[in-house]
């Protein structure tokens, strides 16, 4: 399987993952996922929705910095990731 530089569900950099990326049921590091999202083969917040991971994600872009006028910008291809065009 093809390794992303980029979580399929939030967008982060894999890069920027303190744990290197999510993790699979048998332990094995997700080549889709970071730890944020997605742990032990599950999403950490199943029931999520893409709107409110576009709002998460902006708050937290906030949160580090990045003044508000940019966080549109860095969330506005969330729709395209892996996560939310897959039918669940």
């Amino acid at each position: 399987m093809k390794q992303n530089k980029n979580c399929q569900s939030c967008g982060m950099p894999f890069s920027k993952d303190a744990e290197g990326g999510g993790t699979e049921k048998n332990g094995t590091k997700s080549v889709l996922y970071c730890s944020h999202c997605y742990q032990n083969g599950a999403f950490t917040f199943p029931n999520m929705t893409m709107i409110e991971m576009k709002e998460k994600v902006k708050g937290k872009l906030i949160e580090f910095g990045i003044p508000k006028v940019f966080t549109g910008l860095f969330t506005r291809n969330i729709h395209k990731l892996e996560r939310w065009n897959t039918p669940n």
